[in-house]
Parts: structure tokens; C-alpha cells; sequence
């Protein structure tokens, strides 16, 4: 099993084709808080991932674009391709700024899992390596970028089921604060956050 599942498999389900994730109103207060900081810790994993995943995206699309000749593969030329290329890496890589306000989040620059994400945004890639991306035809891009974009959605989807339980998980414990099912002075005395 995926370390993305073991969070919300520790504790029962609601019916599969619900989505509604794990029934949080049956689970203790601590069980809660471990439930929400699992599910943000392996969120934060797949964010990660996501963004290694646009990244090589990004390159992709740079060096198709770059392609005037209709994208066919050409023999390394020492004065262009990597080159070029690497000289536009912080333009290609830098994300515009958004256009829709969101909230805040803390991001960390590498989550625990940074080293096997590397090694399946790699894996996704094929036989197409960014050190040599002018050496391979359109097809090879185009087929590896296909794999790139697959995986991305399914990640996202993943993604936005955690950060609903992180959030269902949240309401649940305000709501059991606000209805005096949980006390504040517990949490003030040391009690598990």
C-alpha cells in the first residue's frame, strides 16, 4: 500500500464510491489530530511531487516550442541546444503570479519522501532525460509529456482528498470545541495538539 492511504485506512470508511473519506464524528479527539496531521504530512508529499511533476512539464513544453524544424530529434550541437536551453531554465521554471487569491500555507522545501518522488517524476519520464532532451524526436517529448500530465491529474486528485479530510478533520474538532464536547483548559494542560 502507498504511504498516501495508510492515514486515512487506520480508521473505517464511509462507502467507497462517496468520497466522503473516513466517518470523523466516531473517531476520539487525539485520533482526530494524529487523522489531520498524517493527512497534511503526506498532502505536503504529493504537493511536492505535483510540483516536481510540472517542472519537467515545463521543460518539456520549452523544448518542443524551441523546435523550429517540426520537433525531429537533431545530433548535439556544442554551441546550441543544452544551452539555450539551460539558459531559460529560470524563466521557463518561474510560475506566473496567480491570479486568484488563496490562503496561506506553510510549504517546506523537501517533505521526507523528496528522494522517491524524484525517482518516479524520473521514471515518468522514460527514456527521455532533460540532460539530453535535442537528441530525442517530437514523439518521445510528446509521449513522455502524456505520462507527465496522467500522473499530475491523479496526484491532484489525491491531493484534494486529503486536504478534504485535513479539512473535515478541522471542523470537527472546532465543532467539539464550540458544543463543549472538548475543553480548552485539557488542550492549555499539555494535551496533545
Amino acid at each position: 500500500m502507498d504511504a498516501i492511504g495508510t492515514a486515512q485506512d487506520r480508521y473505517e470508511r464511509a462507502p467507497e464510491d462517496s468520497g466522503a473519506g473516513p466517518d470523523l464524528g466516531r473517531l476520539g479527539l487525539d485520533q482526530l489530530r494524529v487523522l489531520r496531521r498524517e493527512t497534511l504530512e503526506q498532502e505536503e508529499d504529493l504537493s511536492y511531487l505535483r510540483r516536481l511533476l510540472h517542472g519537467r512539464m515545463d521543460i518539456l513544453l520549452a523544448e518542443l516550442d524551441r523546435r523550429p524544424d517540426g520537433g525531429t530529434a537533431r545530433p548535439v550541437d556544442p554551441a546550441d541546444p543544452a544551452g539555450a536551453l539551460l539558459e531559460r531554465l529560470p524563466a521557463i521554471l518561474t510560475d506566473a503570479a496567480p491570479t486568484v487569491r488563496r490562503s496561506a500555507r506553510h510549504v517546506t522545501l523537501g517533505p521526507p519522501r523528496g528522494q522517491q518522488s524524484q525517482l518516479e517524476a524520473d521514471t515518468l519520464m522514460g527514456d527521455v532525460q532533460l540532460a539530453d532532451l535535442a537528441a530525442h524526436p517530437v514523439t518521445e517529448l510528446l509521449a513522455a509529456l502524456e505520462r507527465l500530465r496522467a500522473h499530475e491529474r491523479e496526484v491532484s486528485g489525491r491531493r484534494q482528498l486529503l486536504l478534504r479530510t485535513a479539512d473535515g478533520c478541522n471542523a470537527e474538532i472546532t465543532r467539539r470545541y464550540r458544543d463543549g464536547e472538548a475543553r480548552v483548559e485539557d488542550l492549555l494542560a499539555g494535551g496533545p495538539l
